[in-house]
């Protein structure tokens, strides 16, 4: 045999080395891993059971309640004689309105597309 040959044949071992050691390196991160997953997973608080879920109360379902509300008016520069400042607005709450009748679309209106024109053509 030549000495090419066993240059060629020493090459390829190192090059299985390389491989089989970076195999037993990725298993090794992957063991890791899974074992911090157990153990992140331990320290959580576990799962309800079917009586510790919250109850309704008594009166039933709370359900959502509907009012029309008005903003509150800010004074105009022309009536204070100055501009107010962002500190002196306070906090931008509302008052519950007087007319509570739910709003509907003009009857020749299109509601929210186009420019309210009759849609025909």
């Amino acid at each position: 045999m030549n000495a090419t040959w066993y240059e060629a044949a020493g090459a390829g071992s190192a090059a299985g080395i390389v491989v089989v050691v970076g195999g037993l390196v990725i298993a090794a991160v992957l063991v890791w891993a899974v074992r911090l997953g157990i153990r992140v997973e331990q320290g959580e608080s576990r799962t309800p059971r079917g009586g510790e879920h919250p109850t309704l109360p008594e009166s039933g379902p709370v359900h959502e309640v509907r009012q029309r509300r008005e903003p509150a008016e800010v004074p105009r520069a022309e009536e204070t004689g100055r501009r107010l400042t962002p500190h002196e607005l306070g906090s931008s709450g509302s008052r519950r309105s007087e007319d509570q009748t739910r709003p509907r679309w003009d009857g020749g209106s299109a509601g929210s597309f186009g420019s309210g024109g009759s849609g025909g053509g």
